[in-house]
């Protein structure tokens, strides 16, 4: 079997991607599988050049490691599913939905899981009206609508800090989300085919679990299983299920949530390209689920195969 690994691209998460695409390629290579890393640059936003390139390699899957915008947009998804080459993960209108944060609030709500108060800007909305506008109260985040790995996210306390940190998240969005800010403990379930793995929870270094924390060993520590109730495992566990089932995801993903110290867990994001990187959530839930990293990048890839011959 001869897969692909898309990895780099041009989001801001390029960097991200490049460690992910690494791991990704590593592990595969473990589990027997002639991994092809296959770096993607502004070069392939031309769809013709990128569409020969692939076809070129005689693939018979790609593992999509690529985080943000083109990757995990759906965009890159649509032209796989238009060319006929697998590919990992879920399709273009799950990733799309995931990808825009405002969006995924709307498929909570719908579904009654239960999410944070928000509202969104649009860019289009004159600066002096953005505070009439936010009728919520702080503490808040304030996050571009469809950009990961917590960057542009800012945890707003004041009323004074509020038009930077919204001016700071439409530097990487057309739209920006604002959230109520809610305390408590931040955990992360992944799920794989019908199976939710063991509650992963974050323990982030700085005041949230930004890039920083995220990427940088030793500055987050990850506690599995997460120290939360039975009841609030099982509700995330569910509740990541049906999330991911009401967007349409497929294969595998992963969805995080606060667990407060009352009230219900709220869900935060379902993540249809999360990290494979060193210091990556979901490798450390396979482990704790008994699923050497190998195994389970396999095991993505054959679902990705499968799927392509039910189509």
């Amino acid at each position: 079997m001869k897969v692909g690994v898309l990895m780099g691209g041009w989001s801001p998460e390029k960097r991200v991607s490049m460690m992910s695409g690494k791991g990704v390629v590593e592990g595969l290579k473990k589990a027997g599988i002639q991994a092809v890393p296959l770096v993607l640059t502004t070069m392939d936003k031309d769809e013709k050049r990128l569409e020969k390139r692939l076809k070129f390699a005689k693939l018979d899957a790609v593992f999509i490691a690529l985080h943000g915008g083109f990757g995990e947009d759906g965009t890159l998804q649509a032209l796989l599913d238009k060319w006929g080459i697998p590919y990992t993960g879920s399709g273009a209108l799950a990733c799309g939905l995931a990808m825009h944060k405002g969006c995924s609030k709307l498929v909570f709500e719908a579904n009654g899981i239960p999410t944070a108060p928000w509202q969104a800007l649009h860019k289009s909305l004159e600066k002096a009206k953005w505070l009439k506008e936010i009728k919520l109260g702080f503490p808040l985040a304030v996050k571009p609508a469809d950009v990961g790995s917590a960057i542009g996210v800012t945890i707003v306390r004041k009323k004074d800090e509020l038009v930077n940190a919204v001016q700071k998240a439409f530097k990487y969005s057309q739209w920006s989300i604002v959230e109520k800010f809610v305390p408590g403990v931040e955990v992360t379930v992944t799920v794989l085919g019908e199976r939710a793995l063991p509650v992963v929870e974050i323990v982030p270094k700085n005041e949230f679990y930004d890039f920083d924390a995220k990427y940088t060993p030793g500055h987050s520590d990850h506690v599995v299983p997460a120290r939360i109730s039975p009841k609030s495992a099982q509700k995330v566990k569910a509740n990541a299920i049906r999330a991911g089932k009401a967007m349409g995801c497929e294969d595998y993903y992963r969805v995080d949530f606060i667990v407060p110290g009352k009230g219900e867990p709220q869900i935060l994001e379902v993540n249809t390209a999360p990290g494979m990187t060193a210091t990556s959530l979901v490798p450390d839930a396979a482990k704790a689920a008994g699923i050497p990293f190998p195994k389970f990048l396999k095991t993505v890839v054959e679902m990705a195969l499968q799927r392509e011959k039910k189509a």
